[in-house]
């Protein structure tokens, strides 16, 4: 029901307007939409993270609660799918960048607090054999 004149009226210039072919209105996706875009596509976003740890001899691991709270944060900012790569880079970046640091971790499983709170994601450390 949006006419061209209404988008000039919310401050969009005429000669912008005059370029939309059509105008449609969106819904906001739902969770279970969101967690398909974090988790299923072949370059899900997830996926990549998961990809980058493995360089690094590490199995990034994400429990249902952690993806849960990245979908969360996602609609609470209200931008949809972009919020999620903005929200998990926020998270990320700093845990990537101290992971050469920690020797001998061989899983990285990111929590609900890990999200929610920046803590600490739980490292699972390899096992050192002693010599007898």
């Amino acid at each position: 029901m949006v006419q061209p004149e209404d988008l000039i009226k919310f401050g969009m210039i005429p000669e912008f307007v005059g370029r939309l072919p059509l105008i449609s209105a969106l819904r906001s996706l739902s969770e279970e939409a969101l967690l398909n875009i974090l988790t299923g596509p072949k370059n899900a976003i997830v996926k990549q993270y998961q990809r980058l740890f493995r360089m690094e001899g590490v199995e990034l691991t994400f429990d249902d609660a952690a993806l849960k709270a990245v979908v969360q944060k996602a609609q609470e900012r209200g931008t949809g799918a972009r919020a999620l790569r903005s929200i998990l880079e926020e998270v990320m970046t700093e845990i990537m960048y101290s992971l050469p640091d920690k020797r001998g971790v061989t899983t990285c499983t990111m929590t609900r607090d890990v999200i929610q709170r920046k803590k600490e994601p739980v490292y699972k450390y390899e096992e050192r054999k002693q010599s007898a």
